[in-house]
């Protein structure tokens, strides 16, 4: 096999940037060095690891929903890697529990499959806090009981990472010990608890919290809220930097007081990668509007956004340095969800999925297994999404 050299571009290798080509062979990378064999010069930009995606709804006119299959979740994480994702966890909202049992049955599926991106799955709810529901459907959230338990337990044995978003308020401390024993990234978002109670969570098990400062327990001067736990614990956290969601000022302020742990999720919805303006949820429309999602009353309804943009609003309205912004986006979900050895980097004996970036964080390229896919960024037009 010939060994393929991109030179021409600045190699981040999940932490830092590196001198020298990035080395390619048989679909791995087999360093960051001197440039040997076929040399194809990208002209400057950034080359990085492909981009990790641990909340994505829908992509390329799917939604994932109680209709899933191997071939929609091959579309999601298709869809993904075109907008420079390589890797991601498809998320289902709160569903009913015979619609999360099919997910996760899909989901098993598509693993035993090997679909390429498919990580495995993010389930966000039902076990939320009806007051801080978001665009959730307020009928089906509801406390985790036994039969719930046992469904995950379930996935967790069968999947390759399972991660599930809960409320304290919706379970109890033995249920996320259980859950975190069994290997469940156990995350906490959608609620309204004071930060003791989210620290009890934590100490029971939960490493992880769901879109920081969104459908959460603010920051207070006497009770630090669900953001404050996260701020001041050792935990991994989400983060939808598009501007909207989360100001950049807060974005700034919690990057500082938690300089380790966070990373960039998108939370698109299944709008994401085509030229679609609205879809339904549920039964209720979602609309795309400058740059925003919506259900019709104005709540926000997951986000219009991909990893490039959000990198772009760390570095140039954030002003997050680029290697920890570009770590957000690889290693460090990669750690979030204990995949560090095999995701996030660029180094000898990983595969080769990595993407370009223009100096303008416009996606130039994406290559998964070291082959380029083409074409990439397409806007795919859909009649509808189911």
């Amino acid at each position: 096999m010939t060994v393929t050299s991109y030179t021409g571009a600045q190699v981040f290798d999940g932490t830092r940037f590196c001198d020298g080509a990035l080395l390619v062979e048989g679909g791995r990378v087999i360093g960051i060095g001197a440039a040997q064999g076929q040399v194809v010069d990208l002209g400057g930009g950034i080359l990085a690891p492909g981009f990790l995606d641990l909340q994505v709804n829908g992509s390329g006119g799917v939604q994932l929903d109680g209709q899933a299959d191997v071939d929609r979740l091959r579309t999601i994480c298709d869809s993904q890697a075109s907008l420079g994702a390589t890797g991601c966890l498809p998320t289902l909202i709160t569903d009913t529990p015979e619609a999360t049992e099919r997910v996760i049955e899909a989901g098993i599926a598509a693993a035993r499959a090997g679909v390429p991106g498919f990580l495995g799955l993010h389930l966000e709810g039902p076990h939320l806090d009806p007051r801080r529901k978001g665009a959730h459907d307020l009928a089906l959230i509801r406390p985790m009981q036994a039969r719930d338990l046992e469904m995950l337990l379930h996935a967790a044995r069968n999947l390759p990472t399972l991660l599930c978003t809960v409320a304290p308020e919706s379970v109890t401390p033995a249920q996320i010990a259980a859950l975190a024993a069994a290997g469940v990234v156990v995350s906490l978002g959608h609620t309204d608890c004071p930060a003791a109670t989210a620290r009890a969570a934590m100490a029971a098990g939960a490493g992880c919290a769901t879109h920081l400062f969104n459908a959460m327990s603010q920051l207070g001067n006497r009770e630090p809220g669900m953001v404050g736990a996260i701020l001041g614990g050792n935990g991994f956290a989400g983060l939808i930097a598009d501007g909207l969601h989360v100001d950049p000022l807060s974005m700034r302020v919690a990057l500082a007081a938690k300089p380790e742990g966070v990373f960039l999720v998108t939370d698109c919805m299944g709008l994401a990668g085509t030229d679609l303006t609205e879809m339904t949820l549920g039964g209720r429309r979602i609309l795309r509007r400058e740059g925003r999602l919506t259900l019709e009353d104005g709540t926000l309804a997951g986000a219009d956004l991909t990893l490039p943009r959000a990198l772009q609003v760390l570095v140039e309205t954030v002003g997050i340095l680029p290697e920890r912004a570009l770590a957000m986006a690889t290693s460090v979900p990669a750690r979030a969800i204990g995949k560090a050895d095999s995701l996030g980097h660029l180094a000898a004996g990983r595969g080769a999925d990595f993407v370009h970036l223009s100096p303008g964080w416009a996606l130039q390229g994406v290559w998964r297994a070291g082959q380029r896919l083409v074409p990439y960024g397409k806007a795919r037009t859909a009649a509808s999404i189911a």
